[in-house]
């Protein structure tokens, strides 16, 4: 799985974001072969609204199911048809709702830090 948003930024495991870099949906693309084997994506927040205090947990900001297997494809510019947009879908458990429709264990996952515009946050290696 690849995702890239407007700016041409990659998103990779641990890398950092700001709010201005994520604006626009991203182009995601999917590995696969079979156009049978449907996945679902979702983002979220795991900490909302902030680490020290994550009491909405975990925040749910878009979801996209139905989403088929490709070859070097990618949507993006025609998703907007399956978006399902939940704003303010606090307390959402992945795990629960891959439970109760049945979408079996997790095949990738992608995360990333978003800071706030101005300075720098989050961990700090001494």
């Amino acid at each position: 799985m690849r995702i890239v948003y407007t700016n041409n930024k990659e998103v990779i495991n641990s890398g950092e974001l700001k709010p201005s870099q994520i604006v626009h949906q991203p182009r995601v693309d999917i590995g696969g072969d079979d156009f049978r084997t449907l996945f679902t994506l979702v983002m979220v927040d795991p900490d909302a609204p902030s680490p020290s205090d994550p009491n909405m947990r975990e925040y749910l900001y878009w979801m996209v199911t139905n989403i088929p297997a490709t070859t070097g494809t990618g949507f993006g510019n025609h998703v907007d048809t399956l978006y399902l947009l939940l704003v303010g879908a606090k307390n959402f458990i992945t795990r629960d709702f891959a439970e109760v429709y049945n979408l079996g264990l997790p095949v990738a996952a992608i995360y990333f830090n978003c800071q706030r515009e101005s300075g720098s946050g989050g961990r700090r290696l001494i």
